[in-house]
Formats: structure tokens, sequence, C-alpha cells
């Protein structure tokens, strides 16, 4: 280390600061405004950095072939094929199944759920991508919590955090990872020591790093967690919409006696949302706009104040109840399930405006609330618009929940009563990606071709069917990469990397090699609570590697720094899509990841800090 710090010491010529490194800086500016206030969808984000890439090109030096590249990219169509693979785990229920077993012992103790959660979660993302591991998990951890009257808010951000740190134990864990391993890959034409990682390249730290962020969370992380839904929590008490549900009666004489469902909400206004018929007792959940009423039927309506007081003097109906329980508005599971619908990353519901009458007709679910962006929103849901991690408290029937559990727009937040999976596929689905993961640790095969060929395996097995390739992707993901890779390229050829690689050798370069890893690792967890980790990895690894040779250092040694750091987002819900899924289910504020992530943040830096330098060197 003192020869390091000796070198770091020696005066470093500092690059001239170019029009190329200019434009580039510009352009990365751009990437970073656009990706932290989400003013367009991260996908779309991602192509429109390629076309002003190669629109600039003579600054750049991105063509339109090296623009496109990133869709041809290793990393790219690695981590396309991994999350087809995961999806036909998923089919499979082996997940879910995993998670229930691990639960059925946990009972009412909080260490036993909390080390059933984390041992369900952790372990699986080391080998399964970890945004569709957390939302299987969802319902299966909200269902452990009730059963053993513990507060949901305990359990899900550690469910969370522990399939993050999960994906830390193998090159596919994550895409981060796989994505780190291609750009130092790229990389090591100019730095000898780094090169494409092996499948367990890393996994000795990464077991550390379970162990001890598995530890904080189950002995330390639920006590700085408040309750914020309450142990077997009324969800119509939770989402505080008692006041705005309200029965009325269809009268004799009633102009709507035979009317359609459709007149009804046209004729009393656009805020009335019909939401159930009760009719001799038999209740019809979320009923369709052309169903025809009767004298006498109860209609269930979900509206806001104002709607309230116009419905007590409106004619042809008269009010007749006030529900103010689950109770009393699902008197059995056959009739409707009140529960949560998580709003997915990929769901086409972001950014469109909140229509009751359009939900359900597209998915058989009638809203009852809402929780946007952490807060509920108890009287005026009609036309907000939906972000990803927005919640909607929904009663639908059960085969709607199962069919919904299989759609790519929601995360729901119970488990239905008689779930359907390819059980029966589950030893297939689990030897082809023990394959899959053999062939390319053993060097046989690149991970890129035995994740394909896994792929052509689950289909032609029947795991999953040709049509669910498309549904199992990410699309965001994809495009993200591939409009992020461009940009990476640009930072290394104009040297624009090496000129950030300087800022940072020159302000500490008098700091010790272990220090000035440890500052990569902190700049590389809050960059990626702002953006994209896959972004923060194309962003920093080229700049860590050019300081580490700038101070002596050890290139590989700062990737890792970079990697591990990019997939650790603990201290907001924005940061990475796990925390997004939770947000609603849990009834966090943001307050609360930063309280139990940041102490977590630290210690893992330290302890990854301490491993890096003790397995690789400084």
């Amino acid at each position: 280390m003192a020869d390091s710090l000796a070198l770091a010491q020696q005066p470093v010529s500092q690059p001239a600061l170019t029009a190329e490194m200019l434009v580039v800086f510009g352009v990365v500016a751009f990437a970073l405004v656009m990706f932290v206030t989400e003013r367009l969808p991260i996908d779309v984000t991602a192509i429109l950095l390629i076309v002003i890439l190669v629109v600039f090109e003579p600054w750049t030096g991105v063509d339109p072939s090296t623009g496109i590249s990133g869709f041809a990219n290793d990393a790219t169509i690695t981590v396309l094929a991994m999350l087809i693979l995961s999806g036909g785990i998923a089919r499979t229920g082996l997940v879910q199944e995993l998670g229930r077993r691990m639960a059925s012992y946990a009972g009412d103790s909080i260490h036993k759920q909390l080390f059933a959660t984390v041992v369900a979660t952790s372990p699986v993302s080391g080998f399964l991508n970890n945004t569709p591991v957390v939302a299987l998990l969802v319902p299966v951890v909200t269902d452990v919590a009730n059963r053993g009257n513990t507060s949901p808010s305990k359990l899900l951000i550690p469910l969370s955090y522990a399939s993050q740190v999960g994906g830390m134990l193998t090159l596919i864990g994550t895409s981060t990872n796989i994505l780190a391993s291609d750009i130092s890959a790229r990389l090591g034409a100019d730095y000898p020591e780094l090169h494409r990682f092996s499948m367990f390249e890393f996994t000795q730290l990464g077991v550390i790093v379970v162990i001890v962020g598995a530890l904080y969370l189950i002995f330390v992380g639920h006590y700085l967690l408040p309750e914020r839904v309450p142990a077997q929590a009324d969800y119509v008490e939770a989402y505080d919409v008692g006041d705005y549900i309200v029965e009325v009666a269809v009268v004799p004489g009633s102009p709507y006696v035979d009317a359609r469902v459709g007149t009804v909400t046209e004729h009393l206004g656009p805020e009335i949302d019909v939401v159930q018929i009760v009719r001799d007792r038999d209740r019809s959940v979320a009923p369709r706009q052309e169903t025809r009423l009767h004298e006498g039927d109860v209609l269930v309506i979900r509206t806001d104040r104002d709607a309230i007081t116009m419905l007590e003097d409106a004619t042809g109906v008269e009010l007749v109840g006030n529900p103010q329980s689950d109770a009393e508005l699902s008197t059995d599971n056959e009739a409707g399930i009140i529960t949560e619908l998580v709003v997915s990353l990929d769901s086409r519901l972001v950014g469109e405006r909140l229509d009751p009458e359009s939900f359900r007709e597209e998915f058989n679910a009638a809203v009852l609330g809402l929780r946007h962006h952490g807060a509920l929103i108890s009287d005026r849901i009609v036309g907000k618009r939906l972000d990803v991690g927005d919640t909607l408290l929904v009663q639908a029937p059960p085969d709607t929940l199962d069919r919904l559990s299989r759609r790519d727009d929601v995360i729901v937040a119970r488990e239905p009563p008689k779930p359907e999976y390819r059980a029966d596929k589950a030893p297939i689905a689990v030897a082809i990606m023990i394959g899959v993961v053999a062939v390319a640790a053993l060097d046989l095969y690149p991970i890129l071709l035995s994740a394909l060929a896994g792929v052509v395996a689950m289909v032609v097995t029947g795991v999953l069917e040709p049509n669910e390739l498309y549904d199992a992707v990410e699309w965001d993901i994809i495009f993200l990469l591939a409009g992020v890779i461009p940009l990476g390229i640009a930072l290394e050829q104009s040297g624009a990397a090496a000129y950030l690689a300087f800022l940072v050798v020159s302000t500490a370069g008098f700091l010790p090699t272990l220090v000035v890893l440890w500052v990569f690792y902190i700049v590389t967890g809050l960059i990626t609570e702002m953006i994209s980790n896959n972004a923060s990895v194309v962003l920093l690894i080229p700049v860590a590697a050019a300081a580490a040779a700038g101070i002596g250092a050890n290139p590989l040694a700062f990737v890792f720094a970079v990697m591990f750091a990019a997939s650790t987002s603990f201290l907001g819900p924005i940061g990475y899509q796990t925390n997004l899924f939770v947000y609603g289910p849990g009834g966090y504020r943001f307050s609360d990841y930063f309280r139990i992530g940041a102490p977590l943040q630290l210690i893992l830096s330290i302890v990854t800090v301490l491993g890096i330098a003790f397995f690789w060197g400084v």
C-alpha cells in the first residue's frame, strides 16, 4: 500500500480538455437529468441517447453501427436470455413453493419470519433475476406476516434488500454483473488485470455480503422499521376508504330498472364507479357496463365526498349502507377477494390516468383505493396518473387474481386461492438452469451461448410456451442496456473517462488506496440511488479502472467495488425496482428506506472493500 501511496503522490500530467470530452460530458449530464427526473420512460431515454450520440458522431466517435451495437452486445443478449430463464422457473411455481415451505415453520416469531424471508430470497436471487423473484414472493411474505400476526412492513423491505445482496453471489445474479463483466472484458486491452468474469469469480465475497446482510436484517433491521401497515390489517380501514364507499338500492319505479350499469354511471356522474351488484344476497364483483339492473338491486359504489352528497338526493336510488370493513364488502372468497395490485416496472399502466371503468373492463377488477408514491389517495382517485410502485386496492374474483398473477402489468400482493402453475415441469426447469450454470462455470461455452440454449430447451420441453418468451423479458432493461453501452464507449474513446480519473487521482491522491476504493464504492452507491444501476456501472467502471491505474492500484479491485455498490440500493425506493415493488404493500414512507438502509449500506461498504482487498488485493 505504501508503494501505491507513493505512486499516487507523484505528479501526473493533466490530460487536455478537448471538445470531444466536453460534448460527451454534455451527453452524460443530459442522460443523468433524464434518468433522475424521468421526464421520459428510461427505455425511451436510452433510445434518445443513441440518437444523440450518433448525431454528434464527429465529437462522440459513435457512428451508426456503434450506436446500435448495444442491441447485439453479449451483455444485452445474455440478460435477455436470463430473464426468459427466470420466467420459466416462475411459471413452475417453484419460487413460491420454496417461500411457502420456509414460511411454514416461521410461526409468530419475527426472527424466524425474517430468516425464512432471507433464506428463500438471497440464494435464489443468485441464479434468477431478482425482479421476478421479489414479484413472486411479495404475496408469500405478506401471507407469512398475516399468519404470524406481524406487520408486513417488518418483512417487505428486508425481502427487497435480501434479493439485492443475493444477486452478488454469481455472475448471472443481476444484469449489472453481466454488464460489468462485458465492460471489464472490453477494457482488458488497456488494463491487463481486467477480463470477462467467470460464473463464480466473486462468489466468495458475495457469500460474506449475504451473511452480513442477513444478520443485520434478521437481528437489527426490523427494530428500525415502523409498523406502517397493522398486522392482519383490514384493507378498507388501512386505505381509509370507508367514507367513500356506499350502498344504494334501486327503488321501485326507478328509471334504472332494466337499465345498464353504464347508463347509471353516465347519469350519476364520472366519479361514480359501481364495484358490486348485490342481488338476493349474491354479489357480482366488478360488473360489466352492459349488466342489466333489477328492482331491489343494491349497488356498491366507490366515489368521492361530493358525489356521495349528490346521491342522497338522486332520483331512483336510495342510500342504504356504508361498508366500513373488508367483511362487509366480501362475504366469501368466491364473491370477490380484496387485495392489492402493485404497478410493475414494465406495466402498460405506467403513465396512464386511472379510469376505474377501463380498469374493470381490462382486468375484471374493481378499484377501491390507491396508494400513490407511498401516500394514500382516499378521496378522488379517478384521473390520477399511475407510476411504477403505485398500489391499487381492488376486489376481484379468485380466477381473476390467478390470471393477474401470471401477467406482467401488476404484482398481486395476495396469493390466489388456487394458483395454476406448471408444477410438473419444475424438475425440468431446474435441470435446464443447472445445465446453463454448469456449462458456463466449466468454461465449456460462454454464458451467452449456454443461456440461449437454455431458452430453447425451456420451449422444447414445454416449460414455456413460445408466446410467453416475450412476456418474460423486461424490455425496458434491454433497451436501457442497448442505450447506455454506446455511451460508455463514447466515454472511453473520447478520453472523458481518463479525464475524470485524473480529477479523482489529483483530489484523492493523498489518501490510502483502500480509502480511495471505499470512496468509489460510496459514490457509486449514491449515484445508483438516482439513476439505473446499469447506467452507474457504464459511467463509473471506466473511470474507476483509469483512476486505479493512475494511483498504481489494481483496476480489478476498483471494478468489483463499483459492481457491488451498483447492486446495493438501500437508501430510497426509486433506486431499484424491487424497492418500488414493496413500497405500497408495506405502506412505507421514503424515510423508512433510509432509516434501515443507511446503516446497512455503511456496513456493507466496509465489508465489501475489506473483502476485495483480502481476495484480490488493491
